[in-house]
């Protein structure tokens, strides 16, 4: 992997990104700065006999514990045999990764949907035996988006030019510094002729178009903000800097404890994990596709009612239907944890100074993976089941 495939994430993977064309939308939550926080989801629970607490971001790329959230189906897998007919699930809704990861240490959550930074820095913290990664869910959602009437068509364009990211040191701030570096470019910080700040997301929304910055790499669904209502194009999809396109944007993980003791639990919330990816990509034959079709309109309905009545459950917001598509075609949905790229982000890191790893560190991550329970629900579902992992790049 060369430096701008290195450098294209780090360890913080996107901010909260729900987003709503009203007026009153809560920007604080869109940057992961929520006044009302870390909320517990109503459900209808009787006869407490088991709990499963779970975490998540209602991010679009939680899409399928949201979803699976707003249809019943999350509660109805779990409740399905008589063993755990009373089953307790309470959902919890977070606004940021320490927090969410402080929860899942005290124990007051089970389960959780996190990205590579809440693994990472929970490895770091905590080492490599209080939390097992059960599955993936989501690849891909960023990109580096530059006004249109500015012409900038090549790397050669970016020169005195102004770009900001959603936080100063965070996964989209690195991938674009990386990215310049890489292409003879240096920050004015750095004796350079190009600028980089780091701003609020509806602040990166508004200063973009009032052309008081020149571009933004930004997560989704703020990229679909900027190419849709600010005359925006998007310049670099952060899939084209990684092999295959694919790299790891959440994962699921769970208490080693918790596993150990309820793996018939797991079993259940990793079959419903399943069905709703397999119906999100059924639904979105087209999700890994930079151009959206416009014949396509009908595909993505299904997925966007589905989301947005989760979401509105959840927030009590909803995102315009075009604008969901648009965003939904630059995430992969997926249960492939994508392995490989969390070993290489985590190298990244490292190797930048960000993190400081012992010797054979990259063995010892590997083995926070358990996919033994996904694996089972992939083979009885006919589906090829997640290969060893591989520590070459």
């Amino acid at each position: 992997m060369n430096s701008k495939v290195k450098l294209g994430i780090s360890f913080a993977i996107i901010l909260g990104v729900i987003v709503s064309s009203n007026p009153n939308f809560n920007w604080s939550f869109l940057s992961g700065q929520d006044p009302n926080p870390d909320k517990t989801v109503s459900q209808d629970n009787s006869l407490e006999s088991e709990t499963l607490n779970l975490g998540f971001f209602p991010n679009l790329n939680h899409a399928q514990v949201i979803i699976g959230i707003g249809n019943g189906n999350f509660n109805k897998s779990l409740t399905s045999n008589e063993e755990h007919k009373n089953i307790t699930f309470n959902p919890h809704v977070f606004s940021s990764g320490p927090s969410l990861m402080n929860a899942l240490y005290s124990g007051q959550l089970d389960v959780a949907y996190v990205g590579p930074d809440s693994i990472i820095d929970g490895y770091i913290l905590f080492g490599g035996n209080e939390f097992r990664i059960i599955s993936g869910a989501s690849s891909g959602g960023a990109s580096f988006v530059v006004r249109n009437d500015l012409g900038i068509e090549t790397v050669d364009d970016l020169g005195g030019k102004k770009f900001a990211t959603p936080q100063l040191g965070n996964t989209q701030d690195v991938a674009l510094r990386s990215y310049l570096v890489d292409n003879g470019y240096n920050t004015v910080d750095n004796g350079g002729n190009v600028t980089v700040v780091a701003l609020e997301p509806g602040d990166i929304v508004s200063q973009f178009k009032n052309k008081e910055i020149d571009g933004a790499w930004v997560p989704e669904p703020v990229t679909t903000i900027l190419t849709e209502q600010a005359n925006g194009k998007v310049f670099v999809d952060e899939r084209d800097l990684w092999p295959d396109g694919k790299f790891v944007t959440t994962n699921i993980i769970v208490r080693t404890d918790y596993l150990s003791e309820n793996p018939d639990v797991i079993k259940k919330l990793l079959e419903a994990h399943v069905d709703e990816t397999l119906w999100i990509n059924e639904k979105l034959t087209k999700t890994n596709n930079i151009e959206v079709d416009n014949n396509n309109d009908e595909e993505a309905k299904p997925v966007s009612a589905a989301f947005n009545k989760g979401l509105m459950n959840i927030t009590g917001k909803t995102f315009p239907d075009n604008l969901l598509k648009e965003a939904l075609s630059r995430i992969d949905f997926t249960f492939d944890p994508f392995s490989n790229t969390l070993v290489n982000i985590t190298e990244d890191a490292n190797d930048l100074g960000f993190i400081s790893m012992k010797s054979d560190w990259n063995k010892e991550l590997l083995k926070l993976y358990d996919l033994t329970l996904l694996n089972e629900v992939l083979s009885e579902n006919g589906l090829e089941k997640i290969k060893s992992f591989n520590l070459s790049k």
